[in-house]
């Protein structure tokens, strides 16, 4: 019995890296050697990822009223510069999308199977359905997981309850950390999820659907890796004057690899909130910055815009000079931050950008098709970039903070 209690204990409190690392590995190997028993356990995945979208809401509002209502008067959260770091990294993501479709000009066999989804028919459509989140019913919020509604109403219920009795905000505290408690015990099974979603999408899907678009597979991630590698390491050495890569390289192997094989940013918010507590973080800025980068901080989903509709654009034969091509980079950056915290969420925006090229909808439409069909690989690699980003910026913003607090 002593043994049994032993291991799990071990496994319970044992590098959870480690574990998703081996949960990755036997999900790959399942669906290599039995494809139909990997598709029956594909329920696994499933269910961890409705575990995280389920918490996700009710732990934001909880965390952020309660941050707020027990701030103390003069104590800075860092929100300004952490918000300027995502817009910043945003811009910076387009823009290299840009650079690399065009190092590496990419034309596309379109499809008939257009996906069967609504895109926004302009810019002004994206920050109309912003502002209506904004002031969305409560209870709708947290039903549908629109976080910008649940930080709204988090945030003003945390403002009116700032000049509660301690008692009841004493409350509301007690209650986050109950919460909390909650999401540490459904990280906990992430290795057995991830295991669920590996094999899953391996036996469903293969390798051979990826094979026909591997150029432009390779401009998105190496799009995506410079950005992670070079360009977030250096936004965070301008703010920290420290060596960024010990943080760069914890937050993607602790949050990327997680957000990797849940596709949403959404879904991913628990994991970053439980980092950001373990990088030893100011609770009040993080407990607002995740939840609200899960919505704004889209670099992975800009480079996506960008780079398909420029692919789109190479394969119609359309010329663009550099100012077209500046315009379609702030176009690209805003709508990524309206871009859904879902998997997909970045593909429904493509006929958006490609407006600004005449492309006709029809057209777009099948390029969002494709974007379906690598979606395997490229929403996966879009999510970790968003959501590990969150963290790095956060950490950024505080450890600069300290520094100047010193």
């Amino acid at each position: 019995m002593k043994t049994q209690q032993s291991i799990i204990s071990k496994l319970a409190n044992g590098s959870l890296v480690l574990q998703i690392f081996i949960g990755i590995l036997a999900g790959i190997a399942l669906a290599v050697v039995s494809p139909d028993s990997a598709k029956s356990i594909g329920f696994l995945g499933g269910l961890f990822v409705s575990a995280l979208k389920a918490v996700a809401p009710i732990l934001v509002f909880v965390l952020v009223a309660a941050s707020i209502a027990n701030q103390k008067r003069g104590e800075h959260t860092n929100m300004r510069p952490i918000i300027t770091l995502y817009l910043i990294g945003t811009f910076a993501a387009s823009l290299t999308a840009v650079v690399a479709s065009f190092m590496f000009p990419t034309s596309l066999a379109l499809v008939t199977n257009n996906a069967t989804v609504t895109p926004p028919e302009g810019i002004a459509e994206v920050l109309n359905t912003l502002l209506f989140k904004i002031v969305d019913n409560p209870i709708n919020a947290l039903m549908t997981g629109n976080f910008i509604g649940i930080l709204a109403w988090a945030v003003a219920l945390g403002l009116v309850l700032h000049k509660a009795t301690d008692a009841t905000k004493q409350v509301f505290q007690d209650l986050s950390h109950g919460i909390t408690s909650i999401v540490k015990v459904v990280i906990r099974f992430a290795p057995i999820g991830i295991f669920g979603l590996v094999s899953n999408t391996i036996a469903e899907t293969g390798f051979s659907a990826l094979a026909g678009y591997s150029q432009l597979l390779l401009v998105l991630l190496g799009a995506m890796a410079f950005i992670a590698l070079v360009v977030n390491p250096a936004m965070v050495f301008i703010k920290t004057h420290e060596n960024p890569y010990p943080l760069v390289l914890k937050c993607l192997r602790e949050s990327g690899v997680t957000a990797f094989f849940t596709r949403s940013s959404a879904a991913n918010v628990p994991v970053n909130l439980d980092l950001c507590k373990r990088l030893d973080l100011h609770e009040d800025t993080y407990s607002v910055s995740i939840p609200l980068g899960a919505t704004i901080n889209m670099g992975g989903a800009a480079i996506t815009i960008t780079v398909l509709t420029l692919a789109a654009v190479h394969t119609m034969g359309v010329e663009v000079d550099i100012l077209t091509a500046l315009l379609l980079s702030i176009v690209a950056a805003v709508s990524a931050c309206g871009a859904s915290g879902v998997a997909g969420g970045s593909l429904l925006l493509i006929p958006l950008a490609c407006s600004l090229f005449g492309i006709s909808n029809d057209i777009a439409m099948q390029v969002v098709a494709v974007g379906f069909i690598i979606g395997v690989v490229q929403d996966s690699a879009e999510t970790a970039l968003n959501s590990s980003t969150d963290v790095i910026f956060t950490a950024a913003a505080c450890k600069a903070a300290e520094k100047e607090q010193d």
